[in-house]
């Protein structure tokens, strides 16, 4: 599912980078309003300079297209963006950790192992021949 959202702020999100976006819920009009967006590639974040003041909705997905756009008033955003499942981006961020987890584990043992390569173990010993 494509959401498009408009900010009131020049957010230059490439298309391709997933971002996770913070809504503000309005629940008596119905209405949100984009509170923040957050870059996951970059880390770069775009906010509102006002806090939120009612519950938030915090999701992610990635950019199909970017607008920015200069208006009288400011600059203004309008990225359309594929919604990701709640449920599959923990899934990504989970495969994440445990890929950053495991790349750190295969790097501990790869110098432990030539920490310990055999250039401080006493050579082996001679069998005894009985012949």
């Amino acid at each position: 599912m494509d959401r498009t959202l408009v900010m009131a702020a020049s957010a230059p999100i490439p298309v391709g980078h997933r971002v996770e976006v913070a809504e503000q819920l309005d629940v008596e009009s119905g209405t949100s309003a984009v509170v923040a967006i957050v870059d996951l590639e970059t880390g770069v974040r775009y906010q509102r300079a006002e806090e939120p003041t009612a519950q938030l909705s915090i999701w992610q997905g990635s950019v199909l297209a970017t607008t920015i756009t200069t208006t009288a008033d400011g600059p203004r955003t309008a990225m359309k963006i594929d919604v990701v499942r709640a449920a599959a981006a923990e899934g990504a961020l989970d495969a994440d950790e445990a890929l950053r987890g495991a790349d750190a584990a295969a790097d501990a043992a790869r110098a432990e192992a030539y920490r310990w390569g055999g250039s401080d173990r006493p050579p082996p010993e001679e069998p005894v021949r009985i012949w």
